[in-house]
């Protein structure tokens, strides 16, 4: 049996979370910051549908996905809007997990099976509702689909050899943990996975039940770790996308305990005596992406994703008291990109005479483009040559040339080694 998933519903109408029946913005709107929000609290993956009508709320949809997948770890399944196999396109080139095709539509029905060759059946789900014929179950299989999204009809396709996540069924407590241990399972989405949900908790109970959730389990017990003399263990906390070193805190066996429990950093304050969740006055919460113990089992090392800053000071580091410092030469690469980047967005905010940064933006896309081209050639004449130096300097006139192409078109080299890792 595979893990079963649980899954909150984020609906898209001109780019905004809305109502699904009615389409009025909920809250402010703002889909990322409840993709994120969804993604800390312990939500397993996303569901989001588009329900544009017209080309251009379709493509206001499309870059709010893109922002979501950009900003989560989480994956998405998302549709909505399939009219041709086009948009089956634009939603996996999303980063989505899977697209959804409506069994209710006929457009969609036409072309499960050459999305599915064309895409790979693995990135192609269909949506079935009560009033489908489930005796072309089969035709679906033989079609290559991975997944039926059971809206309102979950129980009907339990049994049918393509696993299911159901949605919109109202189970009561007890129907998930009966769905949950069928074979063939995906997961569940349901209307009360929304406002403060608590994902982790609520899946902590269903494993109770016997349920095989997604849940933090410790590889080892605080017993096992060798604790100082007041029962505490130092914990060094780092952010999990940039490694910078956060701050350290102190935990003892109940924060231990908590911290896997809630998916939230807790610590034990020595000053105050007390246990204390990292963010519950200030807002700045830590949420657990990875727990690790050193060689000697005494010291611990948190990766988490860090909201707001870590230090009461506001800064975003609580090191940043220097001592002592020898020059060094910075061979981060990442650093050395982001750097030179960053130089050239000032200089397109903040033109400098004689500057050719400025000189390029002054000329427009058309040079810069030009200048990519060449120095593309460049690399191509460079690399007959047996001696690598040249290549070596090529290549780096074209990444600059490059990020003077993504400046002006406002593309940052987060989102450039984000599209890289979903390769």
């Amino acid at each position: 049996m595979g893990k079963f998933r649980i899954i909150p519903s984020i609906y898209l109408y001109n780019g905004n979370v809305v109502d699904k029946e009615t389409k009025e913005i909920v809250g402010d709107g703002d889909a990322v910051e409840l993709a994120t929000f969804y993604n800390n609290r312990g939500a397993d993956e996303l569901l989001v549908f588009d329900l544009s009508s017209s080309d251009s709320e379709h493509d206001a949809n499309i870059g709010t996905m893109i922002k979501i997948q950009d900003a989560v770890d989480i994956q998405m399944i998302v549709g909505g809007n399939v009219k041709r196999l086009e948009d089956v396109k634009k939603y996996i080139y999303t980063g989505a997990k899977k697209a959804i095709l409506d069994m209710s539509k006929d457009a969609n029905v036409e072309i499960v099976k050459e999305a599915s060759e064309r895409f790979g059946s693995d990135k192609i789900a269909v949506m079935l509702n009560k009033d489908y014929d489930f005796s072309k179950i089969k035709q679906l299989k033989y079609d290559g689909v991975s997944l039926i999204i059971a809206d309102s009809c979950a129980n009907e396709c339990i049994g049918l050899g393509i696993k299911v996540l159901a949605l919109n069924c109202n189970f009561t407590f007890n129907d998930m943990v009966e769905f949950g241990k069928q074979d063939k399972v995906y997961g569940i989405s349901d209307n009360s996975f929304a406002g403060d949900f608590d994902f982790l908790n609520f899946k902590a109970q269903l494993k109770e039940e016997g349920v095989n959730t997604i849940v933090f389990e410790s590889a080892m017990s605080f017993d096992q770790f060798k604790k100082n003399s007041d029962g505490m263990i130092p914990v060094v906390v780092q952010d999990y996308k940039t490694d910078k070193v956060l701050m350290v805190a102190y935990m003892n066996e109940e924060a231990f305990n908590l911290t896997i429990k809630t998916g939230k950093m807790t610590y034990f304050s020595r000053s105050r005596n007390e246990i204390w969740v990292k963010g519950v006055t200030s807002g700045h919460f830590q949420y657990v992406k990875e727990l690790s113990m050193d060689c000697d089992l005494d010291t611990m090392l948190a990766k988490v994703y860090q909201v707001g800053v870590p230090c009461h000071t506001g800064a975003d580091t609580c090191f940043f008291n220097t001592l002592v410092k020898k020059e060094y030469d910075e061979s981060n690469p990442m650093r050395v990109f982001e750097d030179v980047y960053n130089v050239i967005l000032d200089r397109k905010k903040n033109p400098k005479e004689g500057s050719y940064t400025n000189y390029l933006f002054d000329k427009g896309i058309d040079k810069i483009l030009k200048k990519v081209g060449e120095e593309a050639t460049e690399i191509v004449i460079a690399a007959k040559n047996p001696d690598p130096q040249e290549v070596k300097y090529e290549i780096s006139d074209f990444l600059y040339h490059v990020m003077v192409l993504m400046a002006e078109k406002g593309v940052s080299w987060k989102e450039i080694t984000k599209e890289l890792s979903r390769r």
